[in-house]
């Protein structure tokens, strides 16, 4: 019985290290890979785009509020 235990140990071990060679890392890693959740990498935005978009959308807020005010009856 114990040898039968040692021979699986051992061919575990062996699919243990041909599954790291094959991922290239630690079998034993649970869940995502570390790094920013979002974005992909090398997209950021400078100061002036992000100052750019949120004028933008500024403008965009400000149009929507003054059409919406419009197609709302006056109280008297």
């Amino acid at each position: 019985m114990d040898r039968i235990v040692d021979d699986l140990n051992a061919e575990i071990e062996r699919l243990i290290q041909a599954r790291n060679l094959l991922l290239g890392g630690n079998s034993f890693k649970r869940g995502r890979r570390g790094g920013r959740v979002g974005a992909p990498p090398g997209r950021v935005l400078s100061a002036d785009a992000r100052r750019r978009i949120s004028e933008g959308m500024k403008k965009r807020w400000a149009e929507r509020r003054k059409t919406q005010a419009a197609k709302r009856p006056k109280a008297a």
